[in-house]
């Protein structure tokens, strides 16, 4: 059972896409983000202190959960949701995989490391699939820049993650994940907070349904709380490499529960991209789960 605990997290993950479907319709888009991670900073800080020995972070590190909770939760969030209300939960979903791929292209740009030869497949299969995605198999709406805007956007959004996973390394060298989860989720609750009144909370909060209402709260609670909580149980019991392979999982489990609750159709085009993208991700993780065990054989013979 513990080998597939992560299935049940890329469910959680995958029903984020179903549930902003839902809550834009009914939030302002600043004000559901922060509505988001101010329930997740409720539930996931008290867990926080609960297992961590000593809690806080020293100001010197301020400036980079700053960062964090900037490009990561707000920046991420606000596009994702714009991106909703142009596109479907299948299309960003698929797009928001990329995000490895993504990654480690940025590395490359920021941080000059290298990309292998072998990288290059995953990069070109992983672009290939957004292509057909943006498109939708017609690619000569390219010339016409007829494309979705809604797509565009969730690129964007793709990016801003692929910034905050490359800025958040420098934290994890010094806090936990949870404390730097926590924390990011805490400095987007605080930086909102001033933002949501230009939104006039007082004009629509009284017209919020109860679908509204639940719809960000099972963000906060199972996409947002539960799904990291498990991920990091799944990485202590069978490691980062596997668990990350579960990821793959959340556009097919997306585009599952887009045409079961909102009745997206899912063409031929979709399916290919989900393939190439999946197995992008695929070809990438295998090659990082062989570099970790030439690591550690490497770590083992030193010792």
């Amino acid at each position: 059972m513990k080998k597939f605990i992560m299935v049940i997290a890329s469910i959680f993950w995958a029903g984020a896409f179903i549930a902003g479907k839902f809550s834009i319709k009914e939030f302002p888009i600043i004000s559901l983000v922060f509505f988001r991670f101010l329930f997740a900073t409720i539930l996931i800080f008290p867990i926080m202190i609960k297992r961590e020995k000593n809690w806080r972070i020293t100001k010197d590190d301020f400036p980079i959960f700053l960062k964090l909770g900037i490009i990561g939760m707000i920046g991420y969030h606000i596009f994702f949701f714009i991106s909703l209300k142009f596109t479907t939960a299948t299309n960003s979903s698929l797009i928001g995989a990329t995000n490895p791929i993504i990654t480690t292209i940025l590395v490359w740009l920021l941080l000059k490391e290298t990309i292998e030869k072998k990288h290059i497949l995953s990069i070109l299969l992983s672009f290939l699939g957004v292509i057909l995605i943006v498109t939708n198999g017609n690619l000569t709406t390219l010339n016409n820049i007829n494309v979705n805007k809604g797509d565009i956007i969730m690129l964007v959004a793709v990016l801003c993650w692929a910034l905050y996973s490359i800025i958040s390394k420098k934290a994890l060298e010094k806090y936990s994940p949870l404390k730097v989860t926590s924390y990011s989720f805490l400095t987007c609750v605080l930086i909102l907070f001033p933002f949501i009144f230009i939104e006039n909370p007082t004009e629509y909060l009284g017209n919020i349904s109860v679908n509204g209402w639940l719809s960000v709260l099972y963000m906060s609670i199972f996409a947002s709380v539960c799904g990291y909580l498990i991920q990091q149980i799944s990485i202590k019991n069978i490691g980062p490499s596997k668990t990350n392979m579960y990821i793959n999982l959340v556009p097919v489990f997306s585009m599952i529960l887009a045409t079961i609750i909102l009745g997206e159709s899912v063409n031929f085009i979709k399916i290919l991209a989900a393939i190439c993208i999946i197995s992008a991700i695929l070809i990438s993780n295998i090659q990082i789960k062989k570099k970790d065990q030439v690591e550690e054989t490497e770590k083992n013979i030193l010792k």
